[in-house]
């Protein structure tokens, strides 16, 4: 057999294995997000040995362009206007991503490896969610990371599962995976649940929209009633079963809000939040094209709760639990717009993608779009991408499945099979 090719193939499985361990331990293992993402960024030297060249079209470049911008910022507002090299580790990784997303493309993992461990890991998060919050009695359920972030991303995980059923209809064996992607969003959204995170409930609505507009086609119309219907009835049971505690988080927000309105009490979960981003709106406004820088921000929200502007509990933080605040206020009106970018242009690319008639390319474009739409959620009441679990399960599931979906529209084999289909390289 030819050395090269052999080597191609060992190449493809080790992404495929890269790509499960990416799903898999990503909640259920320290630091278990991580794994995945440096192993594809250490296939990168099989690259240059093989000699293999990477083949990028203008949508692929556009995926890169705003993830380095993303990095560049970072590094250039770490260095200016930060303390150096402790603040370029997190948007540096983007940077790394860009390397694992040119591994995929060109060794794309075998999309099986890449569902199951979504689904795998969506069991393992809310099984053990659901082992802390009705076992061992914990208040909000969390794993090796923060709560947020636990609960956050192990929504995102459940209904990526939805989102490959498409792909698992497909299947020699339907039935057993059909089986372990439902069995993976139900359990992935109970962890979200289990940990009370609230932030990540607001955005279900538009991510159900995301998986009806990419199969509500399929459905037929007598069923989609019938699932409106369960769906609808399935919240309430989550609401009205005390066990959950989603009626009494939802309650307390309400309750925070009035003390907050009121001046009662100010530090509660959402009044710091209200505080915080009053503070950075007011930073906005002093510094708007350049913002604060990381230290400037800490200094400047100080300087704040000792004026009495701000509660001084609200300073105690490094952010400001809003990604888009969060942005402005410390690389101001550039940093917001490199964060917009890094959203909105995958989106675009992805969403181009819901409507395509092979259902390998549709499940793959519809998990991307929903990591989109959660994080612009996430980040409306989290700094998500301050975190090392929010960083790299972003950078790394778009290396991922955007390498994937480009791969497969790259490859003649599939042209062939699946005929005209939407070339997202012409919408830019």
């Amino acid at each position: 057999m030819n050395p090269v090719r052999e080597w191609s193939e060992a190449l493809s499985l080790y992404t495929s294995l890269a790509v499960f361990l990416l799903g898999a331990l990503s909640l259920v293992a320290p630091s278990g997000y991580s794994l995945g993402g440096l192993m594809l960024v250490m296939a990168v030297p099989g690259l240059v040995m093989l000699r293999r060249k990477v083949a990028l079209h203008g949508a692929d470049l556009a995926v890169m362009c705003v993830m380095l911008a993303y990095a560049l910022v970072g590094v250039i507002w770490a260095f200016g206007l930060g303390s150096g090299l402790r603040d370029i580790d997190k948007p540096i990784r983007f940077a790394f991503a860009v390397l694992a997303l040119m591994v995929v493309i060109s060794y794309p993992p075998r999309l099986a490896w890449l569902w199951a461990g979504v689904s795998i890991g969506a069991i393992g998060a809310g099984s053990w969610a659901g082992w802390q919050k009705l076992v061992e009695g914990i208040s909000r359920a969390t794993g090796h990371t923060h709560t947020i972030q636990f609960g956050n991303i192990s929504m995102l995980l459940g209904l990526m599962c939805l989102a490959g059923l498409g792909w698992a209809i497909l299947q020699r064996h339907r039935l057993v995976w059909l089986g372990l992607l439902i069995l993976g969003s139900v359990l992935g959204v109970s962890g979200s649940i289990f940990s009370g995170s609230r932030g990540g409930w607001v955005g279900v609505p538009f991510m159900l929209l995301v998986l009806y507009r990419a199969y509500g086609r399929q459905i037929p119309r007598n069923w989609r009633v019938g699932l409106q219907i369960l769906v609808a009835m399935v919240c309430l049971m989550v609401i009205m079963i005390p066990q959950t505690g989603v009626l009494a988080r939802v309650l307390e927000a309400f309750s925070d809000i009035a003390l907050y309105f009121s001046g009662e009490n100010l530090v509660t979960s959402v009044g710091l939040r209200f505080e915080m981003w009053q503070g950075a709106t007011q930073l906005i406004a002093e510094r708007p094209l350049l913002g604060w820088g990381e230290q400037g921000y800490h200094t400047a929200m100080k300087e704040l709760a000792d004026g009495g502007a701000i509660h001084v509990d609200a300073a105690r933080y490094g952010h400001a639990h809003n990604e888009f605040l969060d942005a402005f206020a410390k690389r101001g009106v550039i940093g917001l717009a490199v964060l917009l970018a890094l959203y909105l242009v995958p989106l675009r690319l992805f969403v181009a993608q819901l409507r395509v008639s092979d259902l390998n390319q549709r499940s793959l474009a519809a998990a991307g779009t929903l990591l989109c739409v959660a994080y612009i959620d996430f980040g409306l009441s989290q700094t998500f991408l301050e975190h090392n679990s929010g960083v790299m399960m972003f950078a790394f599931l778009m290396a991922v499945l955007w390498g994937s979906l480009s791969a497969l529209m790259n490859s003649q084999t599939f042209c062939s099979l699946a005929g005209s289909t939407t070339d997202v390289r012409n919408n830019l």
